[in-house]
């Protein structure tokens, strides 16, 4: 089990990692290192098409990420409303943020995280990362360190310390421009 320095360290040489974040454990990599994401989706047995959650200690670690402008201050106040905690937005995605993020999609799903390691984690790391659920495609999220499948596990590159944020679901996701619920 990592502290958040040394699984910062781990991230930023390309590792993969499963942490606990606000209901369920995740698996998390750079999101700008490709080598590093297409292995998280390996691992996952995840289509690169779908694109990825990111998760943030702080809204500013998206900056790299969302087109702000495009958002119109209602959407923009409604997220920052929602935030930090377990609620995800679709947002649009800059220009130059890379496909292995976003999928087929021109838009990008984020969240800011109240989840204590998390907040700490993407601190140490100085970003946002990578927040896909810690399963195999297809499988149930799990919300417990020992509910991991071993399969996953030997495959990773370490093990964030700490315990969920003690929601039993996923992250809600909704649609910033219309606020509609994708994911409940």
């Amino acid at each position: 089990m990592l502290d958040a320095p040394a699984a910062a360290t781990l991230l930023a040489r390309g590792g993969v990692l499963a942490y606990p974040t606000e209901g369920v454990w995740g698996l998390g990599c750079d999101p700008f290192d490709e080598a590093a994401v297409l292995r998280l989706l390996d691992i996952k047995q995840r289509s690169v098409d779908k694109g990825v959650i990111l998760i943030a200690g702080d809204a500013s670690q998206l900056d790299a990420i969302v087109d702000w402008a495009r958002l119109p201050d209602a959407a923009r106040a409604r997220m920052h409303d929602s935030w930090p905690g377990p609620n995800t937005w679709v947002v649009p995605a800059r220009a130059d943020v890379p496909a292995w993020i976003t999928g087929a999609h021109d838009s990008v799903a984020v969240r800011v995280s109240a989840q204590a390691e998390v907040v700490a984690l993407c601190a140490a790391f100085g970003g946002a990362l990578v927040s896909t659920s810690a399963n195999l495609s297809g499988e149930p999220a799990v919300a417990s360190r020992d509910a991991l499948d071993p399969r996953l596990l030997a495959r990773v590159d370490g093990v964030l310390a700490g315990e969920t944020g003690g929601r039993t679901s996923p992250s809600t996701i909704r649609d910033a421009m219309t606020g509609d619920v994708l994911r409940a």
